[in-house]
C-alpha cells in the first residue's frame, strides 16, 4: 500500500494491535498472580486452622470422631477447598470427601515431599497430587504439631480451575472490548488519514493542473490543516505564483524580442529583395545597403545586450575578483566627455556637482562605466534642445551617490515603477524611429543590483532624476 491514507492506516493498526496484545497479556498475568496469591493466602489459612484443630482433637484421641469430621466437612465447604489429613509416616487418615471415610484413606504420600513439608515447616505449590487428584489443584501443606511433636500434616487444596474460568471470563471481556475499540479506531483513523491525504491530493491536483498550462491552479489552504501541510501548501501557491510569474516573463519576452525583431528584419530582407530583384536603382543601393548595415549592426547590439544581461544575471552577484578599486568622479567625467558632440549638437546646458577630493569605490569599473553610460545617453535624448542635463556625486555614510538628471516630459507616476523593465519605452513613437530597444534601464538596473546596490527615479516638474549607489572606500 502506498498511498499515504493506506500507509496510516496499518501503521496506526499494528501499533494498536501491538499495544492491545500487550496490555491484554500483562492484564491477564497480573489478575492471574493476584488470583494464586489471594487462593494461596486463603489455602494456608484454611490449612492452619485445620492443623490447630486436628491437634486438639488428637490430643484428646478423638481425631476420628464424628464431630471433628462434621467440622472439616464444615470449613472445606464453606472454603470451598479439599482437605486431607495424613498420620506422621503419610498414610491419608482421614478427608473431607467424606464424613465417613473416602477412597483416599490409606493412600501414602511421596516419601521426600513428606521430608520437605516436615524439613520446611510446610509447603506450597501447584500441580497434581498422585493418587488423590487427577486436576491441577493450588497445594498447601502444614504439619500438625502437638507439644512440639509431628503427629502428621493437612493438605487443603482447590482446584485451579475457578482461577481459569475467572481469566476466561476476564480475557472474553478484554477480547470483546478490544473488538469494539479497534472498530472505533479503524473508523476514527479512516476519518482522520482521509482528511489528512485530502491536502495532499489538492496538491496533486493542482500540480498536474499546474503542468498541463493551467497557470492560475493553486491549493486552498484550510483551517483545520496541520501544520507541516499548511507550509507545505503555502510553499506549493508561491512556487506556482512564482513559475507562474516567470513563465509570463518568459512569453512577454519572446513577444517582445519577436516585435523588435520583425520590424528591422523586415526592413533589411526588403531592401535586400529590391537590390536582387532589380526594383532598387544601382544609383540607390549604396544608400539602401548603409540602412541594412545599420540595422544589422542594431541587431548585433541587441543580442550583445541580452548575453551581458543573461551573463549577469548567470552569476547572481559580481565575484570580487572582477571588482577594483577606481574614482567615480574620473569615470563619470570620461563618460561625459564622449557625449561632447551630441551635447554641442542640442546645445544642452551640462551641471556638474562632484566633490573637490576623488570619490573610490570598488566594483566592476567596465559595468559601472556601461551604467553611467546608458543614463547620460538617455538624459541627452529625452533632453528638449537648450535643455540642462546634470551630473552630481555625493557621499553620505557608506554610500557614494550619483546622480544623472535632465530636463523634459515629466514621466507618469503610474509610469515609474516600469522604467527598469525589459523592452518598456516611455515614447511610443520610439517603436517606429527605432532609437532603442527599451533594454538600456534594465541593464543598469540589472548591474547595479548585482553589486547589490540600490537605483532610484524621481520626475516631477519637468525634470526626471537617476541616482544610484556605490560603496564608498575613501
Amino acid at each position: 500500500m502506498k498511498t499515504s491514507f493506506g500507509r496510516n492506516f496499518f501503521t496506526a493498526a499494528a501499533i494498536l494491535l501491538v499495544a492491545l496484545t500487550v496490555l491484554g497479556a500483562s492484564f491477564q498475568m497480573q489478575v492471574k498472580d493476584y488470583l494464586t496469591d489471594t487462593t494461596v493466602s486463603g489455602l494456608q489459612q484454611d490449612a492452619s486452622i485445620i492443623a490447630n484443630l486436628a491437634a486438639s482433637y488428637s490430643v484428646e484421641g478423638n481425631l476420628n470422631s464424628r464431630e471433628f469430621l462434621l467440622n472439616l466437612d464444615v470449613i472445606s465447604q464453606v472454603t470451598d477447598t479439599d482437605a486431607v489429613i495424613c498420620d506422621s509416616e503419610g498414610y491419608v487418615i482421614l478427608c473431607s470427601h467424606a464424613r465417613s471415610g473416602c477412597n483416599h484413606q490409606g493412600m501414602q504420600l511421596n516419601q521426600d515431599y513428606m521430608k520437605q513439608i516436615l524439613r520446611n515447616g510446610g509447603d506450597t505449590a501447584t500441580g497434581v497430587i498422585k493418587g488423590l487428584y487427577k486436576d491441577q489443584r493450588y497445594i498447601v501443606s502444614t504439619p500438625i504439631v502437638n507439644n512440639t511433636q509431628t503427629t502428621g500434616i493437612v493438605i487443603v487444596s482447590t482446584s485451579t480451575s475457578g482461577t481459569s474460568q475467572i481469566l476466561n471470563k476476564i480475557s472474553n471481556i478484554f477480547l470483546t472490548a478490544a473488538v469494539f475499540v479497534v472498530l472505533v479506531s479503524v473508523l476514527a483513523v479512516t476519518a482522520f488519514a482521509r482528511r489528512e491525504s485530502r491536502p495532499l491530493r489538492d496538491m496533486a491536483k493542482a500540480a498536474t493542473a499546474f503542468g498541463h498550462g493551467n497557470l492560475e491552479a493553486r491549493v486552498k489552504v484550510e483551517d483545520d490543516y496541520s501544520e507541516e501541510v499548511e507550509e507545505l501548501a503555502v510553499a506549493f501557491n508561491n512556487m506556482a505564483c512564482s513559475l507562474q510569474k516567470s513563465e509570463y516573463k518568459r512569453q512577454e519576452f519572446v513577444a517582445n524580442v519577436s516585435h523588435e525583431l520583425k520590424t528591422p528584419m523586415t526592413t533589411i530582407s526588403g531592401y535586400v529583395d529590391g537590390i536582387l530583384d532589380g526594383t532598387i536603382p544601382p544609383e540607390r543601393q549604396n544608400y539602401y545597403l548603409r540602412i541594412v548595415s545599420d540595422e544589422t549592426k542594431r541587431l548585433s547590439r541587441l543580442v550583445r545586450s541580452m548575453l551581458d544581461i543573461s551573463q549577469l544575471q548567470k552569476e547572481e552577484g559580481i565575484p570580487e575578483e572582477k571588482k577594483m578599486h577606481f574614482d567615480l568622479e574620473e569615470c563619470a567625467g570620461q563618460v561625459l566627455i564622449t557625449f561632447e558632440k551630441k551635447i554641442n549638437d542640442k546645445g544642452l546646458n551640462v551641471q556638474v556637482d562632484m566633490p573637490e577630493h576623488p570619490v573610490y569605490t570598488m566594483a566592476n569599473q567596465d559595468y559601472i562605466t556601461q551604467v553611467i553610460y546608458n543614463l547620460i545617453d538617455n538624459a541627452v535624448k529625452f533632453c528638449p534642445e537648450n535643455g540642462t542635463i546634470g551630473l552630481k556625486i555625493r557621499e553620505g555614510g557608506s554610500k557614494a551617490y550619483i546622480s544623472i538628471s535632465n530636463d523634459g516630459d515629466t514621466i507618469p507616476p503610474e509610469e515609474l515603477p516600469l522604467v527598469f523593465d525589459r523592452f518598456h519605452k516611455l515614447d511610443k513613437s520610439r517603436s517606429q524611429n527605432r532609437d532603442g530597444w527599451g533594454l538600456g534601464l534594465y541593464i543598469v538596473k540589472t548591474i547595479v543590483c548585482s553589486h547589490g546596490e540600490n537605483i532610484s527615479v524621481s520626475s516631477k516638474d519637468g525634470k526626471t532624476e537617476f541616482t544610484f549607489t556605490m560603496p564608498l572606500v575613501n
